[in-house]
């Protein structure tokens, strides 16, 4: 009996069988209800784009509050002898416990994380074979010669000179201080004996004499000494709050012309404050060029009608002089920083030389007059407490696209011009500033009468 066979054109064929399976993964509520603002809808390129969520970061406090234990609950119930004032179970063991073998390949440092190398002689795998050979000879030989001469004392290396102890004494140090300002006012020299208050200054070498008489560049010899300025701060020019403010414009506020525009000498920023700590800065110009020349008169104290009402060229509704100013546009800070309580780790410097000023004769008859004594000659310095970069707000070309409300806050409170008068600061504005005088004059006992 023959076997059944199968057939030649029969033939097998694999099969998968593929299913798609699909989990949910559904996300809890958030733990607290969400924060809805009202905004117009209008414009989605508007609200997608980066100005305006920045924006919204800065005018949107944070409404998180934290509790007394900073959203960390500590439960101290349970803790042994906690209530019997030993703390030992809360604090760290004063032993450190042994790590446990499956956790020290855990504290492996990051050099020797990844795959080993087999480096034996510690040379680097782009070096070449008959290089390490020659070197590791040559290092054998000296090592070989090290073992030969292993009786002899090794060279001596070049003594070091010794340190003279008392030039660490802070008392040396403070004469050494003492005799830089000595060489600089030998008339105000200190003679006497040492007490708490006055200390004598290191008597000053020949060569120290002669190097502050005929000063050098310590590495350009080809520069010639010209002329020297003491360093002094000017008392006369403490404001309000102590020190000044740079700012710097992210573009050209006028127009581009072949002559510089004097009005950006007076013109004025007006802080406006949109939330706590955030400000946007309105600049404004004077009217016209007759207005500008008027207040740069006006505020100097070197000219002889500075007091003169003449000089204002526009009239308040109460009939008193003015200036009138023109607004110009809103600026937002940009990059800056602030130096908080150190304002004197940067300053601005300006010279100021009387026997090369013009009007030395009406400078010193028109500053007397005024309660303010003229300046000598000198390097005056002035604190700068903050630096800040002003950037154009740009709502006005979000309003021309359609992107933003015309009736937004910006222009809402906005103002067309500004009238200034100038005027003597009060009691209460020289108090602010005789009290920052005190850190450049402390023995000033004139009181509030030479603020300006």
């Amino acid at each position: 009996m023959s076997t059944p066979q199968a057939r030649p054109s029969e033939r097998g064929y694999h099969q998968d069988y593929i299913a798609r399976i699909r989990y949910e993964n559904a996300l809890p509520p958030p733990p607290g209800a969400p924060k809805l603002l009202n905004i117009p809808a209008e414009g989605l390129k508007y609200y997608t784009s980066a100005a305006f969520s920045s924006r919204l970061a800065r005018q949107q406090p944070l409404n998180i509050e934290a509790d007394a234990e900073l959203g960390m609950p500590i439960d101290l119930v349970g803790m042994p002898g906690i209530f019997d004032g030993d703390e030992s179970s809360i604090q760290a063991p004063l032993a450190t416990p042994p790590v446990h073998p499956r956790d020290k390949n855990l504290l492996r440092p990051l050099a020797e994380l990844g795959k080993p190398a087999f480096n034996p002689a510690g040379y680097s795998f782009l070096r070449r074979t008959e290089y390490i050979s020659s070197d590791a000879k040559a290092r054998a030989e000296a090592n070989a010669n090290a073992v030969k001469n292993s009786g002899k004392p090794p060279p001596t290396s070049k003594a070091r000179k010794p340190i003279d102890a008392s030039k660490e004494d802070p008392v040396n140090i403070l004469r050494s201080t003492v005799k830089g300002f000595d060489l600089a006012n030998p008339e105000d020299a200190y003679t006497g004996p040492d007490t708490t208050t006055n200390i004598r200054g290191t008597t000053p070498t020949t060569a120290e004499l002669d190097a502050w008489k005929r000063p050098k560049h310590p590495s350009k010899p080809d520069v010639k000494f010209l002329d020297a300025y003491p360093l002094k701060p000017d008392p006369d020019a403490v404001t309000d709050s102590g020190a000044y403010m740079i700012t710097k414009f992210a573009g050209n506020p006028t127009p581009v012309t072949e002559a510089r525009d004097i009005r950006m000498d007076v013109g004025i920023l007006y802080p406006r404050e949109l939330a706590p700590d955030t400000y946007n800065y309105e600049f404004f110009l004077p009217h016209n060029e007759v207005a500008t020349q008027n207040v740069i008169r006006k505020l100097d104290v070197n000219d002889d009608a500075c007091d003169d009402p003449v000089l204002y060229t526009d009239k308040a509704p109460d009939g008193s002089g003015v200036f009138k100013f023109d607004f110009l546009r809103t600026y937002e800070p940009g990059r800056g920083s602030t130096r908080g309580d150190q304002q004197y780790r940067e300053v601005a410097l300006a010279l100021h030389d009387p026997e090369l000023d013009r009007q030395t004769a009406s400078t010193e008859s028109t500053a007397r007059g005024n309660g303010i004594d003229p300046l000598d000659k000198g390097a005056y310095y002035y604190p700068v407490l903050s630096k800040v970069q002003l950037k154009p707000v740009r709502n006005k070309n979000l309003v021309q696209l359609g992107l933003a409300s015309q009736a937004s806050d910006d222009e809402v409170q906005k103002f067309d011009g500004i009238r200034l008068t100038v005027r003597e600061p009060d009691e209460g504005e020289r108090a602010k500033r005789a009290t920052h005088r005190e850190h450049v004059e402390p023995d000033d006992e004139s009181g509030l009468d030479g603020d300006s």
